[in-house]
């Protein structure tokens, strides 16, 4: 009988050594399927045969796994961060429940990443990669939604195998309406001018930089990683307000900015010394791309969109950075 599709799942675990693979303990509350990128060439040779031969060869194996969008989770989300802007130790804050998880992206030096095995498939077949990593991620909302989050992972080699049994665990999705928006001067406090009643929609990518490497050292396979420039972009769709305005002139005059989103979800079981609810913050510097021309959403109002690239400010000190707090005193 044929696998179906409710019994697809996705499985992830984070792996002590890079490529040794693990058993998972996480099972991802979203949706995706693995991909097997192996393509055999066929050889270009004259040996007598109009119709050709099946010589071929493969030159390399690799996998990927596109995470499909789904709700972004206070507890879940932090792994995409691991396998993409680096590993973090969670701290305490203070006497209270919650765990203070900050991911802050490269700027002078490399960060050190978290690599995961991936169990993928159906009630059909399971199959597994090692040495995973997120080339990728993707966050956005828009009124009434939940926060969506996708990611673009890249794994060694793909080989069938058995999933590991895993409980679900239980997750909160974040949602686009408990957000605030924030901008400020980069010689001003991020997080100091609230920017109300503008903001209707956002959508965040990142290309983290991180890439294979593949060395002649035996295998098919890439033998480590390595790190590029992350690139992050911001769009962010407003009203066609007085804040709009000010950004719009902010755009063409070329002025540096800093930009927060805030969005909080439920109270911790005990507020901590900096925090009372479960948050997600994402604090960004650089400059204004372009504006688009005035559009409307269909409710008789203008709106606008800016698009917003993150660059390193000296003035600010930041670059970007994303803080997630749950109730976790570590990632499963």
């Amino acid at each position: 009988m044929a696998g179906v599709v409710p019994l697809r799942k996705i499985q992830i675990g984070k792996e002590t050594t890079a490529g040794t693979s693990v058993n998972a303990d996480v099972v991802w509350r979203g949706k995706g399927t693995l991909e097997d990128m192996v393509e055999p060439v066929p050889v270009d040779e004259q040996v007598g045969y109009l119709s050709g031969t099946d010589n071929q060869y493969i030159p390399f194996v690799e996998g990927k796994l596109t995470m499909e969008a789904s709700p972004a989770t206070f507890e879940q989300l932090p792994h995409i961060f691991e396998a993409g802007i680096e590993t973090d130790a969670p701290a305490q804050d203070g006497a209270g429940t919650g765990y203070i998880y900050e991911y802050i992206f490269p700027t002078t030096s490399k960060n050190t990443i978290a690599t995961y095995t991936i169990e993928g498939g159906d009630d059909q077949q399971e199959e597994e990669m090692a040495y995973c990593f997120v080339t990728n991620f993707g966050l956005s909302g828009k009124s009434k939604e939940a926060v969506m989050v996708s990611a673009d992972w890249m794994g060694r080699q793909i080989a069938p195998s058995t999933f590991t049994s895993v409980a679900l665990a239980t997750c909160e999705s974040i949602l686009f309406q408990k957000a605030k928006l924030y901008i400020d001067a980069v010689a001003g406090t991020i997080g100091t001018t609230l920017v109300s009643s503008t903001m209707l929609g956002f959508d965040m990518k990142v290309a983290t930089g991180i890439h294979p490497k593949y060395t002649a050292d035996g295998t098919l396979y890439y033998t480590f990683h390595d790190f590029a420039k992350p690139e992050i972009t911001l769009d962010l769709t407003w009203e066609h307000n007085a804040s709009a305005v000010t950004e719009k002139a902010n755009w063409r005059a070329g002025t540096a900015r800093q930009i927060r989103l805030l969005i909080e979800g439920s109270a911790l079981g005990t507020p901590g010394t900096a925090y009372t609810y479960k948050t997600l913050t994402i604090d960004l510097a650089g400059k204004w791309r372009k504006f688009s021309k005035i559009g409307d959403n269909g409710d008789g109002n203008d709106i606008v969109t800016g698009t917003f690239v993150a660059s390193y400010n000296s003035t600010a000190a930041l670059f970007a950075e994303i803080l997630v707090i749950n109730e976790l005193s570590a990632l499963p």
